[in-house]
């Protein structure tokens, strides 16, 4: 395993949510680096409060605890799961890696959620990987908008550990390295997007790592969070 991140690990034939259960053990005073995983999720959950679908034995389901927390957290683990995802591979921002045909490309094959209670000095960072997937063992209804990175079952454990490595590197990269990386891999660029009360271009991101937008009257505006998707 890496050498800091991955150590203890606790890992679950079956678990509501590795993130909810990460967090119990944060508060409960566990070491930075401790790793939760799992063999299939039963409420796994994505931003906005969406479901993560993911078929037993076929995905990358891992919750690290954090107690060195970057401040640029999402964004250098997405760049970290791009990075393993391979060269093709793109972040949707904040917190979304896709793979696959398109332009950008069409398919979902990684989800992150950071949580955290800065307060009492932990964060939790969920990841789930389609590593295996194959299409017949997703829902129709999200199976045109799926990714995978067409392995088997057996290559799951040698992607966390890639995985693991890679975020080693980022998650300790200066925030300006990974804001390089991200523009590098940045599948929104140029292009019309829409938010919940807004619409316009995507123009990269400023310093603190937020998305910035380009109006239809020529101003520009960053925003913080939230869901952005590719215009219609």
């Amino acid at each position: 395993m890496s050498a800091t991140l991955g150590h203890p690990r606790l890992h679950l034939r079956e678990v509501g949510s590795t993130n909810v259960r990460a967090r119990e053990l944060a508060a409960a005073g566990a070491p930075h680096g401790t790793l939760v995983t799992a063999t299939a999720q039963t409420a796994g959950r994505g931003r906005q409060g969406r479901s993560w679908t993911a078929p037993p034995g076929r995905a990358l389901i891992a919750s690290l605890v954090l107690r060195d927390v970057p401040a640029l957290l999402p964004l250098a683990a997405a760049v970290a799961v791009a990075e393993v995802a391979g060269e093709g591979a793109r972040v949707k921002w904040p917190n979304d890696v896709l793979v696959g045909a398109g332009d950008p490309p069409a398919g979902k094959v990684a989800g992150i959620l950071a949580e955290g209670r800065p307060q009492e000095g932990w964060a939790v960072l969920g990841i789930g990987l389609n590593v295996a997937v194959r299409p017949e063992d997703l829902p129709p209804d999200v199976r045109d908008r799926a990714g995978t990175l067409g392995l088997e079952p057996a290559d799951l454990e040698p992607t966390l550990e890639r995985l693991l490595r890679a975020l080693e590197r980022w998650l300790a990269a200066p925030d300006a390295e990974v804001l390089d990386a991200l523009r590098a891999r940045d599948a929104l660029a140029g292009r019309e997007v829409e938010w919940a009360d807004g619409r316009g271009v995507a123009r990269g991101f400023d310093d603190a790592g937020r998305l910035v937008v380009e109006h239809a009257d020529g101003t520009r505006s960053a925003l913080d969070a939230g869901e952005v998707h590719l215009a219609r």
